[in-house]
């Protein structure tokens, strides 16, 4: 082989997991099995499955071997999710529950939901004080079929969201969006704003990333009629376990 042999060795086994010959959740044979079936040196078959680590295609489990990742990448697509016809179909509470639930997901989550402070930029947009309770927050850390694909926090307002559905553990069909438009406080304008960076060590932890792989930080908006922001939330989405997908009008002149 080429001196990119590895390059080579990486995109044989890409597309073996793609066309099925290694399942989703499965392990990869040993190192030194792919180096004989490939005909290649263990190190190069080393440096190809640090390739499709790094991608999250596979990950690393020590004493057992390496894992083919069990969830192909989900699309987020910001031009469909936010209706409310897509986010209560079949009652799910949301969005990606309504997304997953269409791919056959089972989401399941760990909520802490309560009144709280939030940070500076999120009073800044919501309007609140920033060292009081000024807003019930929505803390949870998602999976999919068992498998953690996001950590999300909301904010909503305590004079919007104190004695309603959107404090509580189950905010009903649709979620807190369906709950804000009840309330009079319907969003019609989104706003996202999308970095990339390290995962901060817990979000590692729970999500299950290596320290070379990186997430999406998104500061999610909602804005009235009136220009109010009445929820913010941010999301932390592996890079590799998601696709995002965004369509707007422009003038056409």
């Amino acid at each position: 082989m080429s001196p990119s042999s590895y390059h080579e060795v990486a995109e044989a086994i890409r597309t073996a997991i793609h066309t099925g010959v290694y399942p989703r959740g499965t392990l990869l044979p040993t190192e030194e099995q792919l180096a004989e079936e490939l005909a290649v040196h263990r190190a190069t078959v080393n440096r190809a499955l640090t390739i499709l680590k790094n991608e999250g295609l596979v990950r690393v489990e020590r004493g057992v071997g390496t894992r083919v990742h069990e969830l192909p990448p989900i699309l987020r697509d910001a031009a469909v999710r936010h209706s409310r016809e897509h986010r209560e179909r079949g009652g799910a509470r949301g969005a990606l529950a309504s997304e997953l639930v269409e791919r056959g997901y089972q989401l399941d989550s760990d909520n802490t939901i309560g009144p709280g402070r939030p940070p500076e930029h999120v009073a800044d947009l919501l309007g609140v004080a920033p060292d009081a309770d000024s807003v019930i927050i929505r803390a949870r850390r998602m999976r999919a079929d068992g498998v953690p694909i996001q950590i999300v926090t909301s904010y909503i307002p305590r004079t919007i969201a104190d004695g309603t559905p959107i404090a509580e553990q189950d905010p009903g069909a649709g979620g807190i969006s369906s709950r804000l438009a009840e309330l009079g406080h319907a969003q019609a304008e989104i706003e996202e704003r999308i970095r990339v960076r390290p995962p901060l060590p817990e979000e590692r932890r729970f999500l299950r990333m290596s320290s070379e792989q990186w997430v999406y930080d998104i500061v999610h908006i909602g804005w009235t009629a009136d220009d109010r922001a009445v929820k913010v939330n941010t999301y932390i989405l592996p890079i590799y376990q998601w696709d995002l997908r965004y369509r707007y009008r422009i003038d056409p002149a």
